[in-house]
């Protein structure tokens, strides 16, 4: 008897090797997307947005030998690992909630919490093995986080003729 098993332990479908590359690649995005919250010091930085897109992807990976363990190739049997990913998009969107704040009429923090549901829709791609979808999913996010960040401030920074005509009374 396999003592592994008798503890209570699985032996995984996927290979140990895709296993971690799947999870590796999770943290790789979680953390390129938490960098540029960090370097803009933002309450969810790079651990945040790490740990997040790892978690996602760990409950895909789990999704996917689950629903292989019990449905497996006997068509009779459900199993269905979009339900877990439901649950992942629910989880990682209640604590992106929780990084929105609303004061005197302002709202902060929802760049920080679209990043972070980013964050779990990265894990979820790279836990299912999806890297190309990762990968494009990436490289747009940093897109907009940084360039259009940059259009942004572009677009909010006033000539100093204009601000002059403003400060004088009409």
């Amino acid at each position: 008897m396999d003592w592994y098993v008798a503890l209570g332990g699985h032996h995984t479908t996927l290979p140990p090797l895709e296993t971690t590359l799947r999870v590796l690649a999770a943290v790789v995005v979680g953390a390129l997307i938490g960098l540029d919250r960090e370097l803009r010091n933002k309450p969810a930085g790079l651990r945040t947005h790490i740990l997040i897109s790892l978690a996602a992807a760990l409950f895909t990976v789990i999704a996917f030998e689950i629903h292989i363990q019990f449905a497996g190739g006997d068509s009779s049997k459900t199993a269905d690992p979009v339900r877990i990913i439901n649950a992942v998009t629910a989880g990682v969107a209640f604590l992106a909630a929780g990084a929105i704040i609303q004061s005197r009429g302002n709202v902060h923090g929802l760049t920080t919490g679209a990043s972070m549901w980013l964050a779990g829709a990265l894990g979820t791609s790279c836990g299912a093995g999806y890297y190309f979808v990762a990968l494009v999913g990436i490289v747009l996010a940093l897109t907009v986080l940084v360039a259009v960040s940059k259009l942004e401030r572009w677009m909010n920074t006033k000539p100093d003729s204009e601000q002059r005509d403003k400060d004088v009374p009409s």
